[in-house]
């Protein structure tokens, strides 16, 4: 069975730009549909490609759900606990396999609002839930390098796709590529029930 669908929202607020869901044998309930309700009697296999735009990225990063994920986050830096919350942040995707992130930050113990931008590369880390981030360039308007980096492990923590997962639905990605203007993500999926989207 083959499911393909194009501007779905998704828990969390995160927009699919498309999705196409290859699911291999499926074993329903026929009561269930009867019913009205499809219902899974056993879990089955399935591929989804996933294409992500700019927008939709931007859009999850101005969501309540990961904007309340930005505050009063806090960070070690050389034994020291510096704490700080994402006023904006803003995502591009310039194509050659890179990303751009540009934020403000605000450090409440000084009232301070810093600028800070990288560019990364993204690639596929712990067995296909996270997205991780190498680190080509980055620049902080006085911030030292140690809270940069700590800063982005900190975004990599809030790109563990279990943040986004649907009931009854497990994700693990296999390939990431970010092209100009978008982000494609292939990944296998177990289905134990259809979700409610």
């Amino acid at each position: 069975m083959a499911i393909a669908g194009e501007g779905m929202v998704m828990k969390q607020d995160l927009r699919l730009a498309s999705v196409e869901l290859n699911i291999g044998s499926v074993s329903i309930n026929p009561l269930s549909v009867a019913l009205g309700k499809v219902e899974l009697t056993q879990p089955t296999d399935a591929t989804a490609q996933v294409v992500l735009t700019e927008a939709d990225l931007n859009r999850a990063l101005s969501s309540d759900y990961l904007r309340g994920k930005m505050q009063n986050l806090a960070v070690q830096i050389q034994g020291e606990s510096v704490s700080f919350s994402v006023q904006t942040v803003a995502l591009s995707l310039p194509g050659d396999e890179q990303l751009s992130i540009s934020a403000s930050l605000l450090l409440p113990d000084t009232n301070e609002v810093k600028q800070f931008s990288a560019i990364a590369k993204p690639s596929v880390e712990n067995n296909g839930q996270q997205i991780a981030l190498e680190i080509i360039s980055a620049e902080g308007q006085g911030l030292s390098l140690d809270f940069a980096t700590a800063l982005l492990e900190r975004v990599v923590e809030l790109l563990d796709l279990r943040n986004f997962e649907l009931e009854g639905v497990s994700l693990q990605l296999t390939k990431l590529s970010a092209r100009q203007g978008n982000l494609l993500l292939h990944a296998v999926t177990v289905v134990q029930q259809i979700p409610a989207i």
